[in-house]
């Protein structure tokens, strides 16, 4: 994992790497163990060591972190390693106790940002602190509540903010534990690029395999670093044991990163780009043109059934358009899942139009 030139953010004040790599177990278990994992990540790219001390459960009954003893812990593995430490806060007591005992990096976990109620508590708990706040995405997709976070936390003083992409929760069965969404973390990333956006592998894939390839994805996408789930014998681990990596599969990962440039200077590989882009914009005017004369053949139609009475909605048609549309684009190296999405998209405007006709008198 090669670095690359960044911009000045915090990152620069502690002389972190780029990309910053953020690594420790989804929970600290035990002295033992929570020791064990930071000397062994010691000498490595990690310059933030994280452990869980609360863990919030959906469930009663599961594992829900040792508690305050654990930050002693992590009192002790920073005086051992060096490296700074990092643990989730969900309410003030928690945020508290994480300053009495020096932690370095707080985060906030994806079932609190849902909650606005609960940020601002712990806002208010922070207020003009130097300690560097990450927030994770809230569970559900929604842009505004995780943006709504942030905006309280800077109006309670703190500088140091990043924010962490986690994944969000669906009902649809993907290959993800938490769907990635890219496009949300992207459009924050694209309001606020002064504030560090981090990628946590972990939480979107829940499989310790899919870990590189999301993490790659993330750098191809400009982001600033990674939160990876490590631990020294993740199949005994005592939550979320798929997910998480040896240390030596995390060094292994982390050398087969490639950091991309943020840009390029070079006169002929602007111009090659300029020449594409023109191209891609051309096909996308053409796409809103055919778009716009589809949606007029939908009215069309519309004003047809409306003549002879007949619904709007034909569900046996619509199911062989998709399935005839699905065939058709992954003979064109377009994914099923893209092509499910983009017709039901075209689907939902085009009843739309026709429903428009059925109002009119």
């Amino acid at each position: 994992m090669k670095e690359k030139k960044t911009n000045p953010t915090w990152l620069n004040d502690f002389q972190l790497s780029h990309p910053l790599v953020i690594a420790g177990p989804c929970s600290a278990e035990t002295e033992s163990q929570a020791l064990q994992i930071a000397r062994d990540l010691q000498n490595s790219k990690v310059s933030i060591y994280r452990a869980g001390i609360w863990k919030p459960r959906t469930r009663p009954g599961g594992f829900e972190g040792v508690g305050e003893i654990g930050l002693q812990w992590l009192q002790k593995a920073k005086a051992e390693t060096g490296l700074l430490m990092a643990v989730e806060v969900a309410t003030v007591a928690h945020v508290q106790l994480a300053l009495a005992h020096d932690i370095d990096v707080l985060w906030i976990g994806a079932r609190t940002t849902v909650n606005p109620f609960a940020v601002q508590e712990i806002a208010d708990a922070l207020q003009n602190t130097d300690k560097i706040v990450l927030v994770k995405n809230p569970v559900n997709p929604d842009l505004s509540l995780w943006i709504g976070a942030v905006e309280r936390l800077r109006q309670a003083g703190i500088k140091k903010l990043g924010v962490v992409h986690r994944g969000f929760s669906s009902y649809e069965k993907t290959n993800y534990r938490n769907n990635p969404e890219w496009q949300i973390a992207i459009d924050f990333q694209s309001k606020y690029p002064e504030i560090p956006l981090l990628i946590d592998p972990s939480h979107i894939t829940g499989k310790r395999d899919m870990i590189f390839q999301v993490t790659q994805q993330a750098l191809d996408f400009n982001y600033d670093g990674m939160m990876i789930e490590t631990h020294c014998n993740p199949d005994a681990a005592w939550s979320d044991a798929a997910q998480q990596v040896t240390p030596k599969q995390l060094e292994h990962i982390l050398d087969q990163l490639v950091v991309r440039n943020p840009d390029e200077a070079d006169g002929e590989y602007q111009n090659q780009l300029v020449q594409l882009r023109l191209k891609i914009d051309h096909f996308d005017a053409k796409l809103l043109d055919i778009l716009g004369q589809r949606m007029q053949v939908a009215e069309a139609i519309g004003a047809l059934k409306k003549t002879k009475n007949v619904a709007v909605l034909q569900n046996k048609r619509w199911n062989d358009i998709l399935e005839r549309m699905v065939h058709e684009g992954l003979q064109r190296d377009l994914s099923e899942a893209f092509i499910v999405q983009f017709f039901k998209a075209i689907h939902q405007e085009s009843i739309a139009h026709q429903e428009k006709v059925f109002k009119e008198e």
